[in-house]
């Protein structure tokens, strides 16, 4: 939890200086000819609360022996969970810039067995008492075009994506007096091309509603896949430059790992209310 704050707190404090900096450096002030519906500079800071659902699998190149563990089902991890985010937006002119998004899934629990189960290539007996790990870490950066200069403006962001994954289990259990345990772990990352599609609508100063979509696909190296994300959402603005936003959030994630003696699975399913806090310049 702690190393979570401190991750958080070093993703915060980058965002504010990069701020700073812009503002230092001439970010000019709103254009007649801007749509309301865009800040010159954007900041997200909060999370979502994600229900999860997430299966790893394992299985040989021949595919004759493989295995899956569900971690919600068989692991009892808790179904929601808070997954902090924070997003950067900064205009160059008036229909154009720059997008940054960071999420990280965070997860871990023990639990004793009552059935048997395969993680990571490795067997685990009922009655084991077994401990999982799962972290996922994202981040993209885009260029991205604004179209229109009304209420609505139509986004379309070309970047790139890098993410990470680590896993692993651990086991002990009883064996006629004796304690066995063993464990498996995998840890992999990959960068890949990164599309981003947006919505922004101005009610008025105060009010506004957004689409968000994006995907990551990747089909060489040893890490492949793809991530789908999506979110609509509302804004309000009480105060000229700090405000809040809701929204509901959508993100699909399979990935495929290559191994010498096995490959690995992940598919993971989030989707929940989100919540942050808004500054806009």
């Amino acid at each position: 939890m702690r190393s979570r704050i401190r991750h958080m707190g070093k993703t915060t404090a980058g965002l504010a200086v990069l701020s700073l900096a812009m503002v230092a450096t001439g970010a000019h002030a709103q254009n007649k000819s801007q749509s309301p519906a865009l800040d010159n500079i954007s900041i997200w800071l909060g999370g979502y609360y994600a229900n999860n659902d997430t299966t790893i699998g394992a299985a040989t190149p021949d595919r004759t022996t493989k295995g899956s563990v569900n971690l919600e089902h068989d692991l009892d991890f808790e179904k929601r969970k808070t997954v902090p985010r924070a997003r950067l937006d900064f205009l160059i002119g008036e229909h154009q810039g720059f997008s940054f998004d960071y999420y990280e899934v965070d997860r871990s629990h023990s639990k004793t067995l009552n059935e048997d189960i395969n993680f990571l290539g490795q067997p685990f007996d009922a009655t084991a008492r077994v401990k999982g790990d799962l972290k996922f870490n994202f981040g993209s950066a885009a260029y991205k075009w604004w179209f229109g200069t009304g209420d609505d403006v139509f986004g379309v962001g070309l970047g790139a994506a890098y993410y990470k994954v680590r896993g692993s289990i651990s086991g002990s259990a009883s064996l006629n007096g004796d304690s066995v345990s063993d464990s498996a772990s995998t840890s992999a990352s990959a960068w890949a091309p990164n599309l981003q599609l947006g919505w922004r609508h101005a009610f008025n100063d105060q009010w506004r509603m957004y689409l968000n979509a994006s995907g990551v696909k990747k089909s060489g190296g040893k890490l492949n896949g793809h991530i789908w994300d999506a979110a609509l959402g509302v804004e309000y603005f009480p105060w000229k430059n700090v405000g809040f936003g809701a929204e509901y959030a959508y993100t699909q994630i399979k990935l495929h790992q290559d191994k010498r003696d096995y490959d690995l699975d992940l598919d993971m399913k989030l989707n929940g209310p989100a919540a942050y806090v808004r500054v806009r310049f």
